[in-house]
This record gives structure tokens, sequence and C-alpha cells, in this order.
């Protein structure tokens, strides 16, 4: 039963517009099943949303996206959670907040309309936190590939053009 309900979240992950009926013949069960297991992930939280992948750039939205990395005190007890949670439950534009290892301690992604709004932020209500350290700011030029799909794929025709 374990190994259908992978088999089901890996084909789920890529592609959330599937029906049971689809996933049920893709995985060599039938729809009743499939809904049971659906809803059980559902219910135990280990399918909790699901979203669309836009490319903002294709209708001239201006929309910027930044990481934030953060140099943190752990607070006892706490470690870095107080920070994370504060982020998560002050700022809803966040829209990621990761632990890391390495260089700094806490990654945050953001959305804004413009590197002037997202910087003001940054300075003021980022920065001065409780337990923030430092920050460092990184914009994105551009997206490549976003969750395993290809932005802006060209149609390379590599036919000769003949003409008579």
């Amino acid at each position: 039963m374990m190994e259908l309900k992978k088999r089901i979240l890996s084909i789920v992950e890529k592609d959330a517009k599937l029906s049971n009926s689809e996933i049920a013949v893709m995985v060599g069960s039938d729809e009743e099943n499939v809904s049971k297991i659906m809803a059980e992930l559902e219910k135990e939280k280990i399918i909790f949303g699901s979203k669309t992948l836009i490319d903002w750039d294709k209708i001239a939205e201006d929309r910027v996206t930044a990481y934030i990395e953060l140099n943190v005190t752990p607070e006892q007890g706490m470690g870095f959670e107080k920070v994370a949670d504060n982020i998560i439950r002050e700022f809803p534009q966040v829209s990621c907040v990761t632990l890391m290892s390495g260089g700094f301690d806490i990654l945050v992604e953001i959305d804004g309309n413009s590197m002037k709004e997202i910087a003001l932020f940054v300075a003021e209500k980022i920065s001065p936190m409780p337990g923030i350290i430092s920050t460092k700011t990184h914009f994105v030029l551009r997206k490549y590939k976003q969750d395993g799909i290809i932005l802006n794929k060209k149609n390379n025709d590599e036919r000769r053009v003949i003409s008579l």
C-alpha cells in the first residue's frame, strides 16, 4: 500500500491536474481506490495543496523575485524556529522560508513589484527583527526551469528552409 501511495504522490507532484481515473490507469489500480488514497493523503496533510506555475514574463507583468540570506542568532530552546515562525506569521508576501546549511542560516523567498519594494522590505522589516545578524539579497534575473518545468522553451526547428 505504501508503494502505491508513493507512486500516486510521484504522479500528482508532476501534474496535479490529473483526474483520479487517469491516475488509476497510470498506477494500475481503480478510481475508487485512488480516490480513497488521495483523501487519506490530504487528511494526513501529506498533500496539502497544489499550485499552478505561471510564466509572468509572458504577460508583461512586472514582478521581481528575490532570495534573502539571513544570518541568525539561534534562540535557546527554540533554535531558528522563532525567527522562521515570526517571518511566516508577520509577512504573508514571503513565499518560502527554509533552514539551510552552509554560509547562512535561513533563506527567504519573496516576490515584489520592484527591486526598491524588496529592498525596503529587507531594510525596514527583516533586518530590524530580533535575532537577525545580517542579510544578503539576491535578485532573480531570469528563471529557466521551475519545479521541473522548463520555462521560455523555444521551438528549435532544425529543418532547413528551402524555397523553390
